[in-house]
C-alpha cells in the first residue's frame, strides 16, 4: 500500500476568497509585450458558448485535414472611446488631460467637468502614456451604463501618442487591435455562488457516516497555538473572484450580420463580435477584458482551425 498523499486544500496563491471590489480588474500592463501600436487590451461582454465545426489545420495534428467540433465561446465586442490621457512620470501620473464629446451616460460613474482640457499638447516627453477606455455598451442592448478601464499601449512612446492622436474622438472597433488566429487571455470575474461551506469551497471531506455523534469536517485546527489561524478551511464566500484565462485562440472576427439571434440569457449580437476557442469565466452578460497574451506557449500558437459552421 501507498504512503498516504493529501495535500493541503485551497491554494493560498487566491487570498483572501471573498467577492472582488470591481468587475473590470487591474492589469500589469508592463508585464505584457506587444511592440505595434495599439491598445493592449478590450473592453467585452461575454455571451454564451457554442460547438464550431471547423476544420483541423494544425500540423502534425491527428486530425490533420478533418473536420472536427471544438468548443467555443461567442464574446460581443462593442466599441471603445477614450475618456483621458494619463501621462506617467517615474510611475506615476504626471498630467491627465480629457477627452472632448464625452457620451452622457458617463455621469453616472464619474463626475463630469464642464469644460475639457484640450487635448492638442503631447510636445513635453514623458515617460509612458496610457489611456482611460469606456465601452459603447448602449448599442448591444445589455446596459446603457458603460465600463472604464484604463489600458496601456504597445511600441515606443511616439507611437503611442501617434495612436492616440488619431483615435482621440473616434470609436475604436475590436478588428482594429486583434486579428484572427491570434491568442488572447480573458481577464474578469467568475459566477458568484454567495455564502458556500468548507466542503464546497475547499473539497475536504466530511467524517464517515459511522463516526460519533455528527457527521462534521473535523477540527479547525490543532491545541498550540490555542487560535484559529487565517488559513483555516471554514465556511466563506465563494464566486466572483477574479481570474484569467489564458491562450484562447481567436478564430473568427465579425461584425454585426445578425447571425447569433437569441442566445440563452443575452440576446443578440448586435455589434462587433469575437469567436475564442474554450471557455470563459463568468455568466452571460458579464463585462470582460481580453488582452494580448502575457505567456504565450507553442502548442496553443500552432493551432489553426478554419470556421465553418456555428452549431
Amino acid at each position: 500500500m501507498s504512503a498516504p498523499n493529501a495535500p493541503r486544500r485551497g491554494s493560498l496563491q487566491y487570498w483572501p476568497r471573498k467577492r472582488a471590489r470591481k468587475f473590470l480588474p487591474s492589469v500589469n500592463w508592463n508585464a505584457i509585450k506587444s511592440s505595434d501600436n495599439k491598445l493592449k487590451g478590450f473592453i467585452c461582454y461575454k455571451a454564451g458558448m457554442a460547438s464550431a465545426y471547423v476544420k483541423d489545420d494544425t500540423p502534425d495534428s491527428m486530425t490533420k485535414g478533418k473536420k472536427i467540433i471544438v468548443p467555443v465561446t461567442l464574446i460581443e465586442c462593442p466599441t471603445l472611446k477614450i475618456f483621458s490621457v494619463r501621462f506617467y512620470k517615474n510611475s506615476k501620473v504626471a498630467k491627465e488631460v480629457l477627452a472632448e464629446n464625452l457620451d452622457k451616460e458617463l455621469k453616472k460613474i464619474v463626475k463630469l467637468p464642464k469644460v475639457a482640457k484640450k487635448t492638442g499638447d503631447f510636445t513635453e516627453k514623458y515617460d509612458d502614456v496610457r489611456v482611460i477606455c469606456y465601452s459603447v455598451v448602449k448599442k448591444t442592448g445589455i446596459k446603457k451604463t458603460p465600463d472604464l478601464v484604463e489600458i496601456a499601449l504597445g511600441g515606443d512612446y511616439e507611437g503611442k501618442v501617434n495612436f492616440i492622436k488619431e483615435n482621440m474622438n473616434r470609436e475604436i472597433s475590436v478588428s482594429s487591435i486583434f486579428e484572427k488566429g491570434k491568442l488572447v487571455d480573458v481577464r474578469g470575474l467568475t459566477k458568484g455562488k454567495g455564502l458556500q461551506g468548507p466542503v464546497r469551497r475547499f473539497g475536504i471531506t466530511l467524517k464517515a457516516h459511522k463516526s460519533e455523534k455528527t457527521r462534521r469536517t473535523g477540527p479547525l485546527g490543532s491545541f498550540t497555538p490555542g487560535r484559529t489561524t487565517f488559513h483555516a478551511r471554514m465556511a466563506g464566500q465563494l464566486g466572483m473572484f477574479t481570474r484569467v484565462s489564458y491562450n484562447n485562440k481567436i478564430i473568427d472576427i465579425g461584425k454585426n450580420d445578425n447571425k447569433f439571434k437569441g442566445i440563452k440569457n443575452f440576446g443578440d449580437i448586435k455589434t462587433d463580435y469575437i469567436i475564442a476557442t474554450g471557455s470563459v469565466q463568468g455568466p452571460a452578460k458579464r463585462q470582460l477584458l481580453i488582452t494580448r497574451p502575457l505567456r504565450p506557449t507553442k502548442k496553443r500558437s500552432k493551432k489553426n482551425y478554419e470556421l465553418l459552421e456555428i452549431r
